[in-house]
């Protein structure tokens, strides 16, 4: 009896290191697969990326104090306001800036904003075509406190040469315009350029006193 029972115990010792090696087999099948990459290393089409509006491509406006000289670009563009296109060059040069009362100026007006001040300015041709300059209704003044606001007036017309007019290649005029700002100080600019991507064609920093 003991003998058979000897016997009968074997096969189920081998049946046992079967199911092992069965699972260990299965194990190895499963780590034989290939490995997924991770999602932060797979590589990016650039085309997918959201793509960005392009950055403004007219020259900075020069910042100009009394006595400083700067260029600005004139032009035109096609018949639906784009595709701005140089035709010229202008210089111009701050040659004072000066406040005054009505008398001064001959007038009994008084200043709708606060305070005139007198600008006399040097614009010169330095390019290669006709260039076009008309100041009145183009120039706003503001400053850290009060926006940018219409500074032009009518006074001082016909008070020596105008600015606003035809220049040639070369030609050049010095002249006054009188403006009406709220304070002393702050900045002037002037927007009279086509060029729908610039904000002004120069700017003049006033003095304080």
């Amino acid at each position: 009896m003991r003998a058979y029972i000897r016997r009968a115990v074997v096969p189920a010792v081998v049946l046992s290191v079967a199911l092992v090696a069965g699972c260990s087999s299965g194990d190895k099948s499963a780590d034989a697969a290939p490995k997924q990459e991770p999602a932060s290393e797979v590589p990016i089409d650039p085309a997918d990326l959201p793509s960005q509006a392009p950055s403004s491509s007219a020259p900075a406006a020069p910042v100009l104090k009394i006595g400083e000289t700067g260029e600005f670009e004139t032009g035109e563009t096609d018949e639906y306001g784009e595709n701005f296109k140089v035709t010229s060059k202008m210089s111009v040069k701050v040659d004072e800036a000066k406040y005054v009362t009505p008398a001064e100026i001959d007038t009994t007006n008084k200043p709708t904003q606060g305070q005139f001040v007198k600008l006399t300015l040097t614009l010169k041709n330095v390019g290669q075509a006709p260039a076009d300059v008309m100041l009145y209704g183009m120039l706003k003044w503001e400053n850290a406190d009060h926006a940018a606001q219409d500074a032009t007036t009518l006074e001082g017309v016909g008070d020596g040469p105008t600015l606003d007019t035809t220049y040639k290649p070369g030609q050049a005029v010095t002249g006054s315009v009188v403006l009406d700002v709220a304070a002393k100080g702050g900045k002037v600019s002037y927007g009279g350029t086509d060029d729908p991507e610039a904000e002004a064609a120069f700017v003049v920093e006033l003095p304080t006193s």
